[in-house]
């Protein structure tokens, strides 16, 4: 296909909808999917959390992204990998005796062949980050750039909600109907396994191929000595960068609350009331915080965009600081009066992610600041890097803490941990600029 016939609105849409699924199959569907298959919450969230670890190192790999082959080959590669994968897991995915599931005792060895399919899923869908970003600015001029992002960005929220949203009902609906934990995932997985191969094959013919999508190879010869070395300086110049050490801990500890919270919010939905979850259902909890939850969170992202970019990341940052750690409190009404009530729930839920969606606006600015200057799209890579590490290891420990002290008392737990987020907010508000992030 002829590069100049290829309209961006047929591909860019679904590239990024193509993005968005791996990610949250792997790090939130595979939370409530492990759940319903009556894994323990420790085992569940330490093994779920280690799949964030592929996202956290993807910036020692990026460079060789741009040395072999093209950006494009690197993209439709990797979506040929996870649709093999998908299909995979729906073959392999292994069922568990009923009394395990409804014990809570399934053992998550019985499900090693699932995880190493999640891992490589994991792994191909980092590198797939890498190269479609980096294709998307290869193939669009910079105005077409500034134009799509906003739809780069809303497909790749839609792509959350079928995750999210559509396929956790989807089981939950299966579950429901037959009875049959197991094949209300092995179905879903297949459906999703269906939808991520057709997508791939439409790429594969229909994603242009631009004259300056090249390996940096193809010009010049580069020696393995001259790619380590330039590598090493871009590590270098990171840490050599003023304030590094504030800011790293800054992108540790900023989403520290959330960090715990969203690997036991699903656990927490769907458990039984005496043991002191909201006993919902799996299509209800699709419902709830896939699709209601992650549209208010779209919609505090949006929001708080604009109110950043008329205010600047410094007069912003306390403000989207609250707003990312007060609304936790809504789990904590959620933990003790227990409510049954689908709307007062999905209420509570939507307040906590439009609060998350808002402040951690201030926590993509800062990471944007921060890494300005000579390498400023690796250093961002960096950033990324840390923002997952904020993410896995609270993750790796949230489900032991909270079997040892139940709902309740992790949810005020996490309440306290909004303690770290104002600190670390405090001593990094002095150091920014105040006219940074204002149009």
């Amino acid at each position: 296909m002829n590069f100049k016939t290829v309209n961006p609105w047929a591909w860019i849409p679904t590239l990024y909808f193509a993005q968005g699924i791996p990610y949250f199959i792997v790090n939130t569907v595979s939370v409530m999917m492990f759940t319903k298959m009556g894994v323990p919450n420790g085992e569940m969230a330490f093994f779920t959390s280690l799949l964030y670890l592929p996202w956290m190192i993807k910036p020692f790999w990026s460079p060789f992204v741009d040395i072999i082959k093209t950006k494009r080959w690197w993209t439709v590669a990797m979506q040929m990998i996870m649709a093999a994968a998908f299909i995979l897991l729906t073959i392999t995915l292994p069922v568990p005796e009923a009394a395990q599931i409804e014990a809570g005792t399934t053992p998550m060895s019985m499900f090693y062949i699932t995880l190493i399919l999640f891992v490589i899923t994991a792994f191909a869908s980092a590198t797939h980050d890498i190269a479609a970003d980096g294709f998307y600015m290869l193939a669009l001029s910079q105005g077409d750039q500034a134009q799509f992002v906003g739809i780069r960005s809303t497909f790749y929220r839609l792509s959350s909600i079928f995750g999210q949203g559509v396929l956790v009902a989807i089981a939950g609906m299966i579950e429901l109907k037959s009875g049959n934990i197991p094949m209300s995932w092995r179905i879903t997985m297949c459906v999703t396994a269906v939808v991520f191969t057709l997508v791939t094959l439409y790429h594969t013919f229909v994603i242009p191929r631009p004259a300056s999508d090249r390996s940096t190879l193809g010009e010049q010869k580069v020696t393995a000595g001259a790619i380590f070395s330039e590598f090493g300086r871009t590590f270098k110049t990171y840490f050599m960068k003023k304030g590094v050490w504030l800011a790293i801990v800054f992108m540790l500890l900023y989403r520290l609350p959330e960090a715990f919270l969203i690997k036991l919010c699903q656990p927490f939905l769907v458990a039984k009331t005496e043991l002191g979850g909201l006993g919902m259902t799996t299509a209800n909890v699709g419902i709830a915080y896939g699709t209601i939850g992650v549209l208010f969170l779209t919609i505090g992202g949006i929001l708080g965009g604009i109110f950043a970019s008329r205010v600047g990341l410094k007069k912003s940052l306390w403000i989207m600081a609250a707003c990312m750690t007060l609304p936790c409190i809504t789990f904590v009404y959620l933990a003790i009066c227990q409510p049954s009530n689908l709307v007062l729930i999905s209420t509570a839920i939507a307040i906590e992610q439009f609060g998350y969606g808002f402040g951690f606006t201030a926590y993509m600015l800062y990471m944007m600041y921060f890494s300005d200057g000579e390498f400023k799209t690796s250093h961002y890579a960096i950033c990324t890097a840390f923002m997952a590490a904020s993410m896995l290891i609270p993750g790796m420990f949230a489900g032991f803490i909270q079997e040892a002290i139940g709902y309740v008392n992790f949810f005020w737990m996490v309440m306290l941990c909004c303690i770290a987020t104002l600190i670390v907010t405090y001593f990094v508000d002095k150091k920014i600029d105040p006219n940074y992030g204002k149009k």
